[in-house]
């Protein structure tokens, strides 16, 4: 496959522009590596600790989907052979591999995610065009990643024994805390971000060569050699350039003034890299004269976005970090989007976080004065750049910690807070511990710091806002503490929830840290959910969109998750959805409420479904999965298939109670199930895990090369014998299924019929709409009959409800 096309068609993550300047105008940042030989440096270096990269699984998935067939659903077994193949590369150099998916869409991200998604759309409206025009998948610079890939590759190294991570916040955070916190080898990735967080290296996926473990480092301190800038400047320099905080746009006409003062325009270079350079060179010899004696908004025209400037300036702050371009004020907290936000530790702790120093060195940390604070910052010395990087400082009993304040909107940055130090602990960090505060690693028997991942947690205070009068906790890095579940309860009591259950949210909130569920914890904390793009065709009209195909499901999970626990506003309670479907301008969330649902013995506790360990509570549990998908009479059928199909035949025999007419495009339908199995997934961890993952997994259950093959087959009017290629074995447990599919359907009065039945006056896809306006779906009744979907519009508007209605 061609690296090169995978990293033309990624799309752009990180800094505006930085990619690009990387690539053509500072190539010698660019450093060629073996990860053999750096793991073999790295023991040398830190004996008894186990080399890890840290990788950003979102930026991987292209790299890793290397089937030949992605347009019809993907080829999961071949991919999860490919996944089981890069695994097995690192471990048998020694390398250890701790994957992070993105949990969470941070709402200042918010819009940039939906830019993304248009985008997409844009992408998938030209696949769909090619197809019908040429009759044949497209080549591979239209490459789109099949529906559902990065939930299931979750799974997948799950599945593999590998440690995989699901965020709280933005992953890229996350990734580059683990990196800093644990001493990793590495971060793998492809995201400028990188660049730009002080952390550990940053190695390039689409450059990696699998065969020899070879890829692309790229440099930060060699970055800041060429721009003549310092690491603690990059944050500045990424926000006036532009990133998925601030829009490109906000400082255009600041960067233009420099580019006009800017002396030293290099006529080789493109109008981009010339803007990075002309940034650059006003932060090194206009800025840095005034830093530590001016606020930033004396020095740029911030104006009304001083406060998100900060706050994006921040968020490349690493738990115990600063940045010498805050001015200084004595707080511990900091005010952002009505959230109170510290990067604290716990200050009751006796540890302290470990800065760049060899284990075996004795020589002081180096310090900095900044002008106005006159508190001493240690800084970290480069082996090879000798190039000094602020690291934070570690206040003294009692010591208020340096701050910002954003004039105007009372908004306060923090510049660093640490513990007061009271034990020395080691450079290096196995992240496999579970401890609390300290842990050993079994063959060195090292102890290593409290961990950063979400997995363990600590205790830490809760200050209180002032302003807001609402308590919430002082935290860097989310920490779950799995062997004592009442750890969490002072910061799960402070958030403001949909589930108030402080008990039911720890158990949500570890099952989506340690990526075992979908959506739950989404649902339950913050009642906002999204999906991204399907593979689906705008101009096709034999089917909706799967966002709708599957909305009543999702609206009896959300009474199974929220009705019991909210019973007082349970009829007004709606979750947003920010589901991509076509015609939807993403421009407000679809307000989709809970619909009733009706289970033998009445609708059970979250605690029975999650806590209860007797043996009659897998049968509740099993009995709330079938009552989402409308299907508790057919219990018995599905009880008789055998494991996995019977999760293909319950999503089989919900397709075809729900939809009228089989009008099938082999396309569009193979992500019509696919995005089944992710509701399966979705119903199964809402419901306690009744069935076992295994069990709705694609390659175990799905081909979509296989699938479209046999779909045109059928077309041309195959034999049922044929299809199976007269095997008597796939014909008896073929005609078994159909039995338990029909006879379901029957139930239901629901006749399968082929797609010669579709009327020609079904005009239009059902469900696209251009409005922006907020979106209120609700349905009553049963939804076994007929279209659901159809009655309560797609986040249909009450005060103009027919307007939805296509059919």
């Amino acid at each position: 496959m061609d690296r090169q096309m995978i990293l033309f068609q990624s799309p752009v993550m990180g800094v505006r522009g930085l990619q690009g300047f990387v690539g053509s105008t500072c190539p010698h940042i660019c450093t060629v590596v073996n990860f053999r030989e750096l793991a073999e440096h790295h023991r040398s270096r830190y004996p008894g600790c186990t080399p890890t990269v840290v990788v950003d699984a979102m930026c991987c998935l292209r790299y890793w989907y290397t089937p030949e067939s992605w347009v019809c659903g993907g080829q999961w077994r071949e991919y999860f052979s490919a996944l089981r193949d890069f695994v097995d590369s690192f471990a048998s150099v020694g390398i250890k591999l701790v994957f992070f998916f993105d949990g969470m869409v941070e709402q200042g991200k918010r819009n940039e995610w939906v830019k993304r998604r248009l985008k997409n759309n844009r992408e998938i409206s030209r696949i769909f065009h090619y197809i019908r025009s040429h009759r044949e998948q497209p080549g591979r610079n239209m490459f789109f990643i099949p529906s559902g890939l990065a939930i299931f590759t979750r799974f997948a190294l799950k599945t593999l024994g590998q440690e995989t991570l699901c965020s709280l916040k933005e992953a890229d955070y996350e990734v580059a805390s683990y990196g800093l916190q644990y001493n990793c080898l590495g971060i793998l990735g492809e995201d400028t971000d990188y660049l730009i967080y002080d952390t550990c290296p940053y190695f390039s996926i689409s450059e990696l060569c699998l065969e020899s473990l070879e890829t692309i480092m790229l440099c930060r301190e060699k970055l800041c050699e060429s721009l003549g800038l310092r690491v603690a400047d990059l944050p500045l320099l990424a926000c006036l350039l532009g990133n998925d905080i601030i829009p490109e746009g906000m400082f255009e006409s600041f960067r233009f003034k420099c580019l006009s003062s800017y002396t030293s325009v290099k006529e080789n270079f493109d109008k981009k890299g010339n803007i990075i350079l002309a940034v650059s060179d006003h932060i090194s010899k206009v800025l840095h004269l005034h830093q530590g004696e001016k606020k930033l908004e004396e020095m740029l025209p911030l104006g009304p976005n001083r406060a998100l400037f900060y706050k994006g300036v921040a968020s490349y702050l690493l738990p115990g970090q600063s940045s010498p371009w805050f001015f200084q004020k004595p707080k511990s907290l900091i005010m952002l989007d009505k959230q109170v936000i510290s990067m604290s530790s716990d200050p009751e702790s006796k540890q302290e976080v470990p800065i760049c120093t060899e284990p075996e060195s004795k020589q002081g940390v180096p310090m900095c004065t900044e002008p106005e604070s006159k508190q001493g910052v240690p800084m970290c010395t480069e082996p090879e750049s000798k190039q000094e990087v602020p690291m934070c400082t570690v206040p003294e009993s009692k010591q208020e910690v340096p701050m910002c304040t954003v004039p105007e909107s009372k908004q306060e940055v923090p510049m660093c807070v640490e513990p007061e130090p009271k034990q020395e602990v080691p450079m290096c960090a196995e992240p496999e511990s579970k401890q609390v505060p300290m842990s050993k690693e079994p063959e060195s028997k090292q102890e290593v710091p409290t961990c950063a991942h979400p997995e363990i947690k600590q205790q830490l205070p809760v200050e209180t806002d002032s302003d807001f009068n609402l308590e919430v906790p002082m935290y860097a890095h989310p920490k779950i503490k799995e062997d004592n579940p009442m750890d969490m309860d002072s910061e799960i009591k402070q958030q403001v929830t949909l589930v108030s259950d402080p008990e039911i949210l720890k158990v949500a909130r570890m099952h989506h840290v340690q990526a075992e569920s979908y959506l739950v914890y989404s649902i339950v904390s913050s009642g906002e959910i999204e999906c991204s793009n399907t593979l689906e065709d705008e101009l096709d009209q034999a089917l909706p969109s799967q966002a709708f195909v599957y909305r009543p499901v999702r609206q009896r999970v959300y009474t199974l998750l929220l009705g019991s626990c909210r019973d007082d506003i349970s009829a007004s309670l709606a979750v947003k959805e920010w589901f991509v479907y076509p015609g939807n301008p993403l421009r407000h969330p679809d307000l989709v409420r809970p619909l009733p649902m009706i289970i033998p013995g009445g609708t059970p506790s979250l605690k029975s479904l999650w806590l209860n360990q007797e043996p009659a509570a897998q049968a509740r549990r099993l009995d709330a999965l079938l009552a989402c998908f409308n299907l508790s009479s057919s219990r018995d059928e599905l009880l008789a298939v055998e494991s996995p199909l019977r999760a293909l035949c319950c999503l089989l025999i919900y397709l075809f109670v729900q939809l009228e007419y089989i009008s099938p495009r082999a396309v569009q339908l193979g992500s019509l199930l696919v995005r089944g199995l992710t509701t399966l997934a979705l119903v199964n961890s809402a419901c306690g895990f009744p069935w076992k993952t295994s069990e709705f997994m694609p390659w175990n259950l799905f081909d979509g090369k296989l699938f479209h093959l046999k779909y045109l087959q059928s077309e041309k009017g195959y034999s049922v014998e044929a299809l199976l290629e007269q095997n008597r074995s796939w014909l008896t447990r073929f005609h078994n299924l159909k039995a338990v599919v029909c006879k379901a359907c029957m139930k239901e009065n629901r006749r399968i019929v082929g797609r010669g039945h579709w009327s020609s006056h079904h005009t239009g896809r059902w469900g696209r709409q251009g409005s922006s306006s907020h979106r209120t779906s609700s349905a009553c009744g049963h939804s076994g009959q007929g279209q659901p979907w159809r009655d309560q519009g797609p986040g249909s508007r009450t005060h103009d409800h027919d307007q939805w209605r296509r059919y």
